[in-house]
């Protein structure tokens, strides 16, 4: 959903715009070639490999931020034209064994979006409890495996150690699930969960979204590309509780105050997309405007 993305952020040539989720930079060139001289382009990255890419990128109108977009609120009040968050994992992330991300081939059980900082999934695992296990692959994987797959986990552990590679804990989470939709591997749900934990994904999606209030300029462009039901319902309940007039119960004469969004739609890719990027068939973008109204 490239151009559909860069699109609609309604790119103003002299806008300064801010690309949340750097990648591998596709977003950040397409924005760039809209920009005038008088444009800006500020994207974040928690991946020191995204941050390597963006180096590529000589333009004097960009700069990368090797931090998470939950630290958007850090930039200047009503400085962007519009924000851009893909969510979620990238394909090259995907793709590289050594990351740890996708259960198709082996490598480390890291999953950690900056390698630099944090616990890795192999680390967390050696000796998080059964409930601890049960609550992440429920609740972020919405496995309904979860406990049988934890207490797997666990007696794995118990008979040969701690749990090293991706192959290992496929072949574990598989034991447990006996069940799972056509074509969906049995590890699917749980790679998800421990990845979007391990990374605080939805907390910082959160943190993100709030900081976008401050950020945005009146009448600039909030534009959200989620992956899975957890994220969009976060994106839509976002949207949808500042596109409308809040009334405090507790002052019932009080005057109202205003929405800070105005919601435009969402959109889902197309079938030339998801034939040409399979990975796309579960993308949904939300649009939203911000108002005149005061964060």
């Amino acid at each position: 959903m490239l151009n559909e993305a860069v699109e609609a952020l309604q790119i103003k040539p002299d806008g300064h715009y801010i690309d949340a989720t750097f990648g591998r930079g596709g977003h950040s060139r397409l924005i760039l070639s809209k920009l005038s001289a008088g444009g800006s382009l500020t994207a974040f990255d928690k991946d020191a490999e995204a941050i390597a890419e963006a180096q590529s990128i000589t333009d004097p109108r960009f700069s990368i931020r090797h931090e998470g977009f939950n630290q958007l609120g850090a930039l200047a009040p009503s400085s962007a034209t519009g924000i851009l968050m893909d969510l979620g994992i990238s394909s090259p992330q995907i793709d590289n064994p050594a990351r740890g991300f996708s259960f198709r081939n082996d490598g480390p059980l890291d999953m950690r979006m900056d390698t630099s900082r944090g616990q890795s999934v192999a680390e967390w695992l050696a000796d998080a409890s059964i409930e601890s296990m049960t609550e992440v692959i429920r609740d972020y994987g919405e496995e309904r495996f979860a406990g049988q797959v934890a207490k797997a986990i666990d007696r794995r552990r118990q008979e040969l150690g701690p749990l090293r590679t991706t192959a290992e804990l496929a072949e574990v989470v598989a034991s447990a699930v006996k069940t799972r939709e056509p074509g969906k591997d049995p590890a699917t749900r749980t790679f998800q969960a421990f990845r979007i934990f391990i990374n605080a994904e939805l907390e910082e999606l959160q943190q993100a979204l709030e900081a976008s209030l401050k950020v945005l300029q009146p009448g600039g462009r909030l534009v959200v590309i989620s992956f899975h039901s957890l994220e969009d319902r976060i994106v839509k309940q976002f949207i949808a509780e500042h596109s409308r007039d809040v009334f405090d119960r507790r002052a019932p004469f009080a005057e109202p105050k205003p929405m800070r969004l105005k919601a435009l739609g969402r959109v889902k890719p197309s079938e030339a997309e998801v034939a040409g990027n399979p990975r796309s068939r579960s993308a949904m973008m939300r649009i939203a405007e911000r108002t005149g109204v005061a964060a």
